[in-house]
C-alpha cells in the first residue's frame, strides 16, 4: 500500500501536522509494510501558477500543444497522486478555508483532460477512487453544536476532490486549538483519531495481501 502524506501548515509544530502524523501511524497499524511519499507544502511551498501554466490550460487548442514546460510540475504531483493508494492532508483552517499553498497544489492537479473532462453537467473526475484522510485544525469552532464561524474549508476540499474522481473522503477536525492547553494537544488528537473509519484501508490490504 502507498500512502501519499501532506502537509500545509507554515508551522513545524502544528496542530494539523500532529493530526496528519497521527493518522499515519493509524493507517500503519492497519498496513504496517505501506510506503509513504511525504509532500510538505508548509516547508516546500510549491509556485503558483505561472502564466505558461495559465497559457496552455486557456483552451483545447493550447492544452493540445502546451508550451515546453508548462506541465512538467503538474505532471508530477498528478502522478503521485496516481500512484498512490490513500492519501492524507494535514490542514490548518486560514481565515475560513485552505492555505494558500494547499490551493497552490489544487491549481496543479486539478486540469482538463488529465484528471477530469468538462462536459454539459459539469466537471466529471477520470482519476480512481481511493481513500482521502483530511485532518483539519482550527483555532476556533467551525461545525457542531458549538459552532461559531463559517466553514468553506470542508465544502470546497470537497468539490475540489470530487471533481477529479476522489470521492471517498473523511474529515477530522480538532478544533478550538486556540484554547488547548499545553500539553493537552495529544489527547485532543487522540480523540479525533479515534473516530476514523478504517474499513476501506483493511480492504485495500486484503486485496493486496
Amino acid at each position: 500500500m502507498n500512502i501519499l502524506h501532506i502537509d500545509s501548515s507554515p508551522r513545524p509544530k502544528s496542530h494539523s501536522r500532529e493530526l496528519s502524523a497521527a493518522i499515519v501511524k493509524k493507517l500503519l497499524q492497519v498496513a504496517p509494510d505501506a510506503s509513504i511519499k511525504r509532500r510538505d507544502l508548509g516547508a516546500d511551498p510549491l509556485p503558483h501558477a505561472t502564466a505558461d501554466y495559465a497559457d496552455t490550460l486557456s483552451s483545447p487548442a493550447t492544452l493540445a500543444a502546451p508550451l515546453k514546460g508548462a506541465l512538467v510540475l503538474a505532471e508530477t504531483l498528478i502522478r503521485e497522486v496516481e500512484a498512490a493508494d490513500v492519501i492524507v492532508i494535514g490542514t490548518p483552517m486560514h481565515n475560513f478555508t485552505i492555505p494558500s499553498v494547499l490551493k497552490a497544489w489544487i491549481d496543479q492537479v486539478l486540469r482538463v483532460g488529465r484528471t477530469m473532462e468538462s462536459t454539459p453537467a459539469g466537471k466529471v473526475g477520470v482519476l480512481p477512487d481511493r481513500p482521502v484522510f483530511i485532518g483539519v485544525a482550527s483555532g476556533g469552532v467551525f461545525t457542531g453544536d458549538r459552532a461559531n464561524q463559517p466553514d468553506f474549508l470542508t465544502p470546497y476540499l470537497t468539490l475540489a476532490l470530487n471533481s477529479i474522481g476522489l470521492k471517498t473522503l473523511q474529515f477530522l477536525p480538532l478544533q478550538a486549538t486556540a484554547f488547548i492547553e499545553e500539553g493537552q494537544a495529544p489527547l485532543a488528537s487522540e480523540k479525533v483519531i479515534d473516530a476514523i473509519d478504517l474499513t476501506v484501508v483493511r480492504e485495500l490490504r486484503d486485496v493486496a495481501a
